[in-house]
């Protein structure tokens, strides 16, 4: 059972992790990865793009410069389609801007890693789990001024991978995080040619305690607390066509693992590699974020290595016809994740539908590659005009 307990965790945390010391790994990843079909067409980009149904994960800011007043929203990836058929992240979101200036929004996000037969012998009775992990959220977002909002998101979650044994039982864990989360909207700019419209956005998200499955809290895990900061710029070439792109980084807020030789002498000892998994465990998870950003081994240039960035692209036709492509890169030595995208999305009267396909660009295996998403939205309510 401790091997199922294991390879469930590693085909999970695959995309997330390298066989790199200095690569950072979390509790509950799925919260960082791209749930619509919208982002993902676009390089997991999301912080800085237009308003959404599905802005919650990623800048729920934006909700506060929404257009339609309410919008419900679904989405379903297929993880690690290559090797099963039972392992998927599914999500569905609400909001509802209900005045000028204020909107709340509410999702909530499912990953299922399928049905999996645990046995403790070839002869028994197969003992069928159903690991899985959820969270849900509930924002609030305010606009300050005409051209920039702020927002607040709560977070329940809720991670039941641990496997019963004779031993222990199979409880699941819980905790809860925070997002701080802003938006700049400017108002349309006439230029020579065509109007555009510049777009700025931050979210610090998924700041909370950490994660155990053991009583005694000797193996904590981080949140994926992230720092998310982008830009963007919508280019209106007239009342049928706009193209927008958008650049994003982002930055885990969680310390980065140190070198166990404690001693320099190029020898690892177990009681080396014991003081050193004692060190990063009695790091908290609010002196851990601050901590981040200073704590690399290899100094300024390796905390730059920390940081992913994505650039995305989306052309929209008579409001009805989108198109979309992005690229993402992570340093090999902090996960090797480097992708391209595409997407599409068509809207007709109040339904709109996305999809989008990952083209992996990493010798390492992602687990989304030759991977299609699909979301749909529904918006309907007022509507309200921003510019």
């Amino acid at each position: 059972m401790k091997r199922t307990t294991l390879l469930i965790t590693l085909l999970y945390s695959l995309n997330f992790i390298h066989a790199q010391e200095s690569v950072i790994t979390t509790a509950v990843p799925f919260l960082l990865v791209a749930a619509d079909a919208r982002s993902a067409g676009m390089g997991d980009n999301g912080v800085a793009s237009s308003t959404d149904s599905f802005s919650q994960q990623w800048n729920p800011s934006k909700y506060a410069f929404a257009t339609d007043q309410q919008g419900f929203s679904v989405s379903y990836t297929p993880y690690l389609t290559d090797l099963v058929n039972d392992i998927s992240l599914a999500q569905v979101n609400y909001y509802n801007r209900y005045s000028e200036r204020s909107a709340f929004a509410t999702s909530f996000r499912y990953f299922g890693l399928g049905d999996i037969e645990l046995r403790q012998d070839f002869d028994s009775q197969p003992l069928t789990v159903s690991p899985n992990e959820f969270a849900l959220d509930l924002s609030y977002s305010l606009k300050l001024s005409d051209k920039f909002s702020m927002a607040v998101a709560g977070r329940f979650i809720n991670s039941n991978l641990k496997v019963a044994t004779e031993n222990n039982d199979s409880s699941s864990s819980s905790s809860f995080g925070v997002d701080v989360a802003g938006f700049f909207q400017s108002n349309e700019i006439a230029y020579s040619n065509f109007n555009g419209r510049w777009r700025a956005g931050f979210n610090f998200q998924n700041m909370g305690p950490k994660m155990s499955y053991d009583n005694d809290d000797i193996n904590n895990n981080f949140l994926p607390a992230n720092m998310r900061l982008g830009g963007g710029f919508d280019f209106i070439l007239d009342e049928y066509n706009k193209i927008a792109l958008n650049l994003e980084i982002s930055k885990l807020m969680v310390p980065t693992p140190q070198n166990p030789d404690l001693n320099g002498d190029g020898t690892v000892t177990p009681e080396e590699a014991q003081q050193n998994s004692d060190n990063y465990q009695s790091i908290g998870w609010f002196s851990g974020m601050f901590k981040s950003f200073t704590d690399a081994p290899g100094g300024f240039s390796e905390e730059l290595k920390e940081v992913t960035y994505s650039v995305g692209s989306e052309y929209v036709y008579q409001d009805s016809f989108s198109f979309r492509a992005g690229y993402f890169y992570e340093s090999p030595e902090k996960g090797a994740r480097e992708f391209f995208s595409l997407g599409a999305g068509f809207k007709y009267t109040s339904l709109k539908i996305d999809v989008s396909y990952l083209f992996s660009a990493s010798k390492v295996q992602n687990p989304l590659e030759n991977t299609l998403r699909f979301s749909l939205t529904f918006n309907f309510g007022n509507k309200y005009e921003n510019y």
